[in-house]
């Protein structure tokens, strides 16, 4: 005698398969949750490259204008100084080598502001990238 225990062909009943029905649309909402979620971070962490970028920049233009201040005050004082001890294009030329090093350290400085502000946008890249993969393979 067949039993009617409400089994259906694929050997579970309706209400496993409602179950299973149920967690794969939990499984996809939670996907989109997810990747909603890392959507915001991305935004957030994208704003916050910004920022430094931002951040970033007055030390350059501070620099810049440094440079620019000392280049024109040093070079008229230290040139006309030393043109007393020696031929006036050689204390010229000894003068611009001086500031060019200055600048150059200044710049150096405010490079290492941006060093890091690239790696925070590919970590988010990469993990939305995995996630999209997992999502993907899911469905």
């Amino acid at each position: 005698m067949a039993s009617s225990s409400g089994s259906v062909a694929g050997g579970g009943t309706t209400g496993e398969q409602g179950s299973v029905a149920g967690l794969l649309s939990r499984l996809m909402d939670d996907a989109m949750a997810l990747a909603r979620n890392e959507l915001a971070l991305a935004k957030s962490e994208a704003r916050g490259a910004i920022r430094d970028l931002k951040a970033g920049i007055v030390p350059i233009a501070v620099a810049a204008a440094v440079l620019l201040a000392g280049a024109l005050t040093l070079v008229a004082a230290i040139v006309l100084a030393l043109s007393e001890a020696m031929e006036p294009w050689l204390a010229a030329l000894i003068v611009s080598v001086a500031l060019i090093v200055i600048g150059w350290l200044l710049l150096k400085v405010a490079q290492r502001k941006f060093e890091n502000i690239g790696d925070r946008v590919e970590r988010t890249q990469d993990s939305l990238q995995k996630d999209a993969t997992v999502v993907a393979r899911r469905t």
